[in-house]
């Protein structure tokens, strides 16, 4: 790095964002696990899935509304925390990382089960590693390689569930080859509910898991000029990729096969399209897997280190975890996640009964505890927020939020009742207790911290560079300011750095710099100042530099011809600019330094 702070590469096409975005929600849990839970819910296992559909749906909903209310802090991590506290936001963000390192592992060992289809007397560790090695790779590469990569895997997977939505259509409404009109399979076999109606609501407990990632989606669609309609676009898609991808497919596969089929649990698209007399069905619908698998394996890497990167920002991760390397990419970030997966595998190999069982078990319900804290964290913000200058709103407020947070709820209650999944709910407590020992173990260390001796004032100034970002409109910069220009005789140039990570832009569209989107909020921002700078009768110029604040620093230096530097950053705790010591930094450039904390801007919590 050469300034005072990261930069991530703006790298993903908008090809790549849409197609990420249509894929992201479209798992091997569909292609593979679909076939169990019609096998123990019966013929009304899609109305399993269109309950978990409408819970997934409204969570997204709640994201749209908060992150165009506030796109320089898109994260459910950062939501969390501004409505519930730093506890949230550290837990929220510890805890996704947790489930998608764990998910990477989990996945690089089903991908390697796939391939053994082919190739049976490879071992499946070995497999499992190659698979990690690959993907690790393609992360680290660049960020454009990774979307070059899930275009493809989005792709495929996209177009398998299409294909099948075809054929399958044309088989039950008999229009394919020897095929009649035939929708019996949803009620002979003991009915349409041959298990009781509970069996649909004790099945989302299973299928939730996997819609998993549709608010991957959603923080892909934010890169966009436009947030609102970007975001908007994307949140709302997730209905229609819900209603067709899995409502709709799984329809048909319960009217295509009979739900206790002997076929159907193994693979049941496979089954579907055997029934159907297609060749070769079993090759073709392993590949899908195992590119459903890959793709997963990729998107959990990406995701995972991406939320390590903004944890570090805030100081609750390891300060290596935010550099960056010449192209924009989290290496230490996408390591370290890496590792865990890359054990998981290793312990799938030594320990499959009893080490890797604890860490899928561990990681089991986690993700159901994010989705309830961005719930809470959407009601809180919501009350706390004029409704009329929101342009995306969550629906029938406050009904719907509190019904969705209640669902969510009750799924983590039917875990606890279902004594196969029971200990994943009790192993995945454990795991929000440890995070949560963590976060005051963090907190406790950064109180330890030694306090910053504040400089001693260097008297009347003439030309005053000031050096801030997102604070900007702190009530500190004005009232130090007022102090140097006591006798009104100064001048101001206000440089404001274009930092991703300063503005939140790391945190809303994971490893994506949106360059244009993040210069124009620092020029709003720099408008303001200006403004208010001239209404407390301060002569003020200023201008927009490098994303790198030492580099703006320098330029600006240069430029104004400064006799004393005053930098603006948030409390040690929350500054990103004091763990890169850009205030120490900038002393070196030869000319008095006055740093100035902007505790007025950090939220009360």
């Amino acid at each position: 790095m050469s300034g005072g702070g990261p930069e991530l590469k703006k790298a993903l096409s908008q090809r790549q964002l849409t197609m990420i975005a249509m894929g992201g929600v479209i798992g091997a849990g569909l292609f593979v696990g679909s076939g169990t839970v019609i096998k123990a819910t019966g013929p009304a296992a899609f109305l399993t899935y269109a309950l978990c559909g409408v819970l997934i749906i409204m969570v997204m909903r709640m994201l749209a509304e908060m992150a165009v209310a506030n796109p320089s802090t898109g994260s459910f991590a950062d939501y969390s925390r501004k409505a519930l506290g730093d506890w949230a936001g550290f837990s929220v963000g510890w805890l996704y990382w947790y489930f998608w390192v764990i998910v990477v592992g989990f996945e690089a060992v089903a991908g390697a089960k796939v391939i053994n289809f082919w190739f049976p007397g490879v071992p499946t560790w070995v497999l499992s590693l190659v698979l990690m090695l690959l993907m690790t790779g393609t992360n680290l590469i660049s960020v454009s390689s990774f979307g070059e990569f899930e275009f493809w895997f989005a792709g495929i997977k996209v177009a398998a569930i299409i294909v099948f939505l075809v054929c399958g259509g044309l088989f039950v409404f008999g229009i394919w080859p020897n095929a009649d009109l035939d929708f019996s399979n949803l009620t002979a076999h003991g009915g349409f509910f041959p298990n009781g109606g509970i069996a649909v609501t004790a099945g989302v407990v299973t299928v939730i898991f996997s819609m998993v990632g549709a608010e991957i989606a959603t923080i892909a669609a934010a890169e966009s000029n436009d947030p609102e309609r970007a975001v908007s676009k994307a949140a709302n898609s997730v209905i229609t990729r819900i209603a067709i991808f899995f409502v709709g497919s799984i329809f048909l596969l319960t009217v295509i096969l009979p739900w206790n089929s002997s076929t159907l649990e193994a693979s049941p698209y496979v089954a579907a399209f055997e029934q159907m007399g297609i060749p070769y069905a079993a090759d073709v619908m392993n590949a899908v897997v195992l590119t459903a698998v890959l793709s997963c394996l990729n998107s959990g890497l990406y995701t995972a280190s991406r939320m390590l990167f903004v944890l570090s920002a805030r100081r609750e991760a390891p300060a290596s975890m935010v550099s960056v390397n010449s192209r924009g990419v989290p290496v230490v970030a996408i390591l370290a996640s890496s590792v865990v997966g890359f054990l998981a595998v290793i312990m799938a190999a030594v320990s499959p009964d009893t080490v890797f069982s604890f860490l899928l078990n561990s990681s089991g319900a986690v993700i159901l505890f994010v989705y309830l804290l961005i719930a809470i964290s959407q009601i809180i913000l919501r009350y706390r927020t004029d409704a009329s200058t929101l342009k995306v709103k969550m629906w029938l407020f406050p009904v719907l939020s509190i019904v969705t947070a209640l669902g969510i709820v009750l799924v983590l209650v039917q875990m606890g009742l279902t004594e196969d999944v029971r200990i994943q709910l009790v192993l995945s407590l454990l795991s929000f207790g440890v995070v949560l020992v963590l976060f005051f173990i963090n907190k406790a260390r950064i109180a330890r911290l030694p306090e910053r001796v504040a400089p001693q004032h260097t008297g009347d100034a003439r030309r005053v560079l000031v050096l801030a970002n997102q604070t900007l409109e702190s009530d500190e910069l004005i009232a130090e300011l007022q102090r140097i220009d006591a006798q009104g005789a100064a001048t101001y140039y206000v440089c404001v750095p274009a930092s991703p990570v300063e503005t939140g832009t790391a945190a809303t569209h994971g490893a994506v710099s949106v360059r244009d989107a993040t210069t124009e909020a620092a020029q709003r921002r720099l408008d303001r100042t200006l403004e208010s700078l001239t209404a407390h009768h301060l002569e003020a110029t200023g201008g927009v530099g490098d994303q790198r604040p030492l580099r703006a620093l320098r330029a600006a230096v240069t430029e104004f011809d400064p006799d004393q530097i005053v930098i603006v950053t948030l409390p040690a705790a929350d500054s990103i600019w004091q763990r890169f010591e850009v205030v120490d930094r900038a002393a070196e450039l030869g000319l008095p330094v006055t740093h100035v904390e902007a505790a007025s801007l950090v939220p009360a919590v």
